[in-house]
């Protein structure tokens, strides 16, 4: 775990309700998020990342563009993607695009590479979704290729090849930082070992703890590869508010109606209030007073040795005001207790 564990935000731009009930518009829920993202950067949180979506119920879609739009209005937070999802998009462009993120906000962009838990980009864009893993393999490794900025040679199935090109816009601080998301299969860490890419492991569901192993076989693959140590980190969902009860009566309402909503689609069982107290209690759902979600992502940095916590703050229909009070506690009470608990493990005991 490095030093000081970084903070950041992850948002889908999930589409919420007005005063009056009335589902906001795609274009005011992206004005919202704009928001969102200058209000992280305020109180001085580390990283701003935006989800790629292609449903009626996220805004964003192409998240490059959002993100330009946040850097235009912030001096100091990183921003990226959670996730791109590169099966479905050209590796090339995908790189242009972070590459144009990256010289306008002086060196903030990177990028989270993923399959996606949704499969609406296949069909958009005429990809054939038993192709899923071949896609995402070639064109990741095409991805990597870039990074280094110099001249590629690459070919394979699923595209154009390449013969000593080379792609521009270039950074000016090479190679542009870039994760693998991870949903918890084995051989999705090892790949992100293979191409030397640092690890994030979404983690959305059940103890923590439980992807301890994925941690240990990343760090073994990546030192047999002959590579430094790379860091891990975590994507999970959660919301703070003032008190504990606060927290939950205020997520609970959207968490149900966007958790049913997604497992009616996928034959999932209803959800009930005791599954999700059972997650803040002993799972991955970050919900709570300040002191309650510092001690938890706390444990959970320890425990698997994380560089980064990302919450993932929006949830279905959740009020703009009440992320907004989510952010600005993360950054301004949540991120400092959990520095000086970390702290205070890594401190000699007195003699």
């Amino acid at each position: 775990m490095n030093d000081t564990l970084a903070f950041g935000l992850h948002t889908f731009g999930d589409v919420t309700r007005d005063a009056d009930g009335a589902l906001k518009s795609h274009g005011r829920v992206l004005r919202d998020v704009l928001a969102e993202g200058e209000l992280a950067d305020r109180v001085n949180l580390d990283f701003f990342g935006v989800g790629e979506h292609h449903r009626d119920d996220f805004a964003i879609s192409a998240p490059e563009v959002i993100l330009a739009a946040v850097a235009a209005r912030t001096t100091r937070i990183r921003l990226g993607s959670a996730v791109t999802v590169l099966s479905s998009d050209d590796p090339v462009r995908v790189y242009q695009r972070f590459a144009t993120l990256d010289g306008l906000s002086g060196g903030r962009a990177e990028a989270i590479m993923g399959r996606g838990s949704f499969t609406e980009s296949f069909p958009l864009f005429g990809l054939p979704l038993e192709a899923y893993s071949v896609l995402f393999e070639e064109k990741l490794d095409l991805y990597v290729k870039l990074l280094a900025e110099g001249e590629v040679t690459w070919s394979g199935r699923t595209r154009a090849p390449l013969e000593r090109q080379r792609v521009y816009p270039t950074t000016d601080s090479a190679p542009m930082r870039t994760w693998v998301g991870v949903g918890g299969s084995p051989e999705s860490v090892v790949r992100a070992a293979r191409h030397g890419l640092p690890l994030m492991l979404a983690i959305i569901g059940g103890a923590p703890s439980r992807f301890a192993h994925y941690v240990s076989l990343y760090h073994e693959r990546v030192d047999a590869e002959g590579r430094a140590r790379l860091p891990v980190g975590v994507h999970s969902p959660g919301h703070v508010a003032d008190t504990d009860a606060e927290a939950r009566e205020q997520l609970w309402p959207a968490y149900e109606a966007m958790i049913n909503r997604i497992g009616r689609e996928r034959g999932w069982a209803p959800i009930g209030r005791d599954q999700f107290e059972h997650e803040i209690a002993r799972g991955s759902l970050y919900v709570g007073s300040p002191e309650t979600v510092a001690r938890k992502v706390a444990a959970t940095a320890r425990t698997l040795g994380l560089a980064r916590f990302d919450l993932k703050y929006s949830h279905g229909t959740l009020p703009h005001e009440a992320m907004c009070r989510s952010i600005e506690l993360l950054g301004t009470r949540v991120a400092p207790m959990v520095h000086e608990l970390l702290a205070a493990t890594r401190e000699p005991a007195a003699v």
